[in-house]
């Protein structure tokens, strides 16, 4: 794919959040989208014609991450109020609050099954929850590390996470067994590519490194943007060939995998952005900012 084809071209701009957008994700066909943020609300869009859906409120402090299922049923969230909520994505109403962390919850994540919910915590835990029983205590903890643990990928088999501490660690449910890769520098977010094969981690030393899932071996380093202070996301596109990554500039930046080199950038927001999201099969992308917007570019 050449810059030609990365999406810049905004389409829309999907108003409506009061305050800080923390997140925005295409659905697993990217025809629908999920944001959130400070303002406690959860909203649900058609990012391609510019609409807003519904809104989901229960939260009583700010909503840092959601997910929804591989069906679209069911919803789940978490933030500052230390809960995970299970939704009901029709009805709008919550199903479950599964209460566990000590502290604010930073990520949530649904298996590919949707039978289970694992999130990630300022009080330096995973926690594995069961949606289909009527218990709201975890079937699992995992709490080795020394950090706050920021972002989360899941595996048929694995769980990923990364954390404040410097490491990106996989879980292998079936064994029991974890792998710690130390990258040295507090991990805010990872992001797996497309064929399963690399981990991009996204550092608070302003680095975006790439590291071979088998191995744990650095691949590649991506350089630029600024990260030092927020929560920045960064993902691949959808053919692996460019690293996106957002910029607390407001700027938007996509790297070729394979050389680093910056083949394109340019200003998204006016202010920190917080998300970025790529459409599983088209040239289109979604940025989430502090200036509590999200905005939709196609190629």
């Amino acid at each position: 794919m050449s810059d030609v084809q990365l999406p810049k071209q905004k389409v829309h701009v999907l108003e409506g959040h009061a305050g800080a957008v923390l997140a925005a994700r295409f659905n697993s066909n990217g025809e629908y989208a999920l944001s959130c943020g400070k303002d406690r609300t959860i909203r649900l869009w058609n990012p391609h014609r510019g609409i807003h859906i519904k809104t989901y409120k229960a939260h009583g402090r700010e909503v840092r991450d959601v997910h929804v299922t591989l069906d679209n049923s069911k919803l789940c969230s978490c933030g500052g109020d230390r809960q995970v909520f299970y939704w009901d994505v029709s009805t709008g109403h919550v199903i479950r609050k599964f209460r566990g962390h000590d502290s604010e919850v930073n990520a949530v994540k649904f298996n590919e099954y949707a039978s289970v919910v694992v999130s990630a915590g300022y009080d330096k835990s995973l926690r594995v929850w069961d949606c289909k029983s009527r218990s709201t205590e975890p079937i699992q903890i995992i709490d080795t590390f020394l950090d706050s643990v920021m972002s989360i990928c899941l595996t048929k088999t694995e769980i990923i996470a990364g954390s404040v501490d410097g490491t990106v660690r996989t879980f292998d449910i079936r064994v029991g067994r974890e792998l710690s890769d130390n990258l040295g520098q507090p991990v805010n977010c990872i992001s797996l590519s497309n064929d399963g094969n690399c981990i991009l981690a996204s550092c608070l030393d302003s680095t975006l490194r790439l590291l071979d899932r088998s191995s744990g071996e650095l691949l590649q380093e991506y350089k630029g943007h600024i990260c030092k202070s927020f929560k920045t996301d960064c993902c691949l596109t959808n053919s692996d060939a460019h690293v996106a990554g957002g910029s607390e500039d407001g700027y938007i930046y996509f790297w070729d995998l394979v050389d680093a080199s910056v083949v394109s950038s340019f200003q998204a927001h006016d202010l920190v952005v917080t998300s970025v999201s790529y459409h599983p099969k088209e040239n289109c992308m979604m940025t989430s900012s502090v200036d509590s917007t999200v905005r939709v570019w196609k190629a």
